[in-house]
């Protein structure tokens, strides 16, 4: 099954199981954040990637141009353990994990939660590649990626149950779009997936394309 269809599916019970009135602030909320053309400012196919290191699940640190020196780096950024979208996200890129790896490429996901949320998520999902933790956006915002949480988004997911404070270590609800990269082993993008709607993810048989595009 698709990522796409399998975030249909999720739509469907999202919708019979949330308050009207819930699910009507979701959707005006992100409608504005996708009018605010926030993912203008992100980094494109064609751009150089800096090189950063971050620290992953296990407490390791990984280096991105250690990475590349093996082939192309796939970069999933995410907004938290607690997004059902995010995390059916990382599933699904897990599955295509040995096809992304038969074509010399490395797989990793970054979002700004603690070194202990990023081993929830990861032993979670089951996730067999390097989850990183990027403290304070940091890279998020190299990738022109940060926007601030709508103030309504922030007293609703607080009211879920959500403790942000918990999950990155502050209250600045500051998150990364949704956006998966594939870079080359020059450091240049080859594939943009950046989208505001929180709802939309990258496909990864696209993803497996473009890898198999670039090994031609």
């Amino acid at each position: 099954m698709s990522l796409k269809a399998q975030i249909d599916a999720y739509n469907v019970k999202k919708e019979a199981n949330l308050p009207a009135e819930v699910l009507a602030l979701m959707n005006t909320t992100n409608e504005e954040l996708i009018a605010q053309h926030v993912r203008d400012n992100a980094l494109q196919v064609g751009q150089k990637v800096e090189n950063f290191s971050l620290v992953n699940h296990r407490g390791a640190t990984v280096e991105l141009s250690k990475l590349l020196a093996n082939g192309p780096v796939i970069i999933s950024f995410y907004r938290g353990a607690w997004c059902p979208y995010c995390n059916l996200e990382l599933k699904a890129l897990n599955d295509y994990l040995p096809q992304f790896k038969a074509q010399h490429a490395s797989l990793v996901a970054i979002s700004p939660q603690l070194p202990d949320e990023t081993l929830s998520t990861a032993q979670k999902n089951e996730l067999e590649f390097d989850v990183l933790s990027d403290a304070s956006n940091i890279i998020a915002s190299q990738f022109g990626l940060l926007f601030t949480l709508d103030e309504r988004i922030q007293r609703l997911y607080t009211k879920f149950g959500i403790d942000f404070e918990q999950y990155y270590g502050d209250k600045s609800f500051k998150l990364p779009l949704p956006a998966t990269y594939v870079i080359n082993q020059s450091g240049i993008i080859t594939y943009a997936f950046v989208s505001e709607d929180y709802t939309l993810r990258a496909e990864p048989e696209d993803v497996l394309a473009n890898l198999k595009s670039e090994n031609i």
